[in-house]
């Protein structure tokens, strides 16, 4: 749901400071409220999460972040993914209100009221901020596309249905059956 108010541009200082209870992002300067995610989307998050963490954390790789997590990316454009990365490298951009910046890999877990705004509008940003990796989880079609960025455009790195991996192309030795999670 866009929220307009005669074409405001909204900036990361007035989504900060809405108080209420509800979830929003800013995605080119538009207030979206995102309704929360039904229980399937919750428990493939979280299984992916618990997978991720363990691996990441292993390995002493970075950090693993889930919704709802704020992604400054700039003034106009704050998401919450679903699942977010954070490299050692870059954990410069982890700040007490949220992470400024470009993290490596996003997981975005598609919902009906969030196929155009995950597959299309999210999809743009993450690629015109660079982010390293994009997972597009899809539990309608039981499938899991991971975008890596390649000549700063994305390309479908591994398209993974019913049986069959999902491998990361930026976590060394990651790999998840979607069986695992839907």
């Amino acid at each position: 749901m866009i929220l307009k108010e005669q074409n405001k541009i909204w900036s990361y200082e007035e989504y900060y400071n809405i108080l209420d209870d509800k979830s929003y992002e800013v995605i080119s300067g538009e207030l979206i409220m995102v309704p929360a995610p039904d229980l399937e989307h919750q428990r493939i998050s979280r299984k992916l999460e618990i997978k991720l963490s363990l691996h990441i954390e292993k390995n002493n790789w970075g950090e693993i972040f889930d919704a709802p997590i704020d992604v400054i990316l700039d003034n106009q454009n704050v998401v919450q993914p679903d699942i977010v990365f954070v490299s050692k490298e870059n954990s410069k951009m982890l700040e007490k209100r949220g992470i400024f910046g470009s993290p490596d890999m996003i997981v975005e877990i598609i919902s009906p009221s969030s196929v155009k705004r995950d597959r299309y509008d999210k999809f743009i940003v993450y690629e015109t901020f660079k982010i390293k990796e994009y997972w597009l989880i899809d539990p309608a079609n039981k499938t899991i596309e991971i975008f890596i960025l390649e000549n700063d455009k994305y390309r479908l790195f591994c398209f993974a249905g019913t049986d069959e991996k999902a491998i990361s192309n930026l976590i060394q030795n990651f790999e998840i059956n979607v069986n695992e999670l839907m």
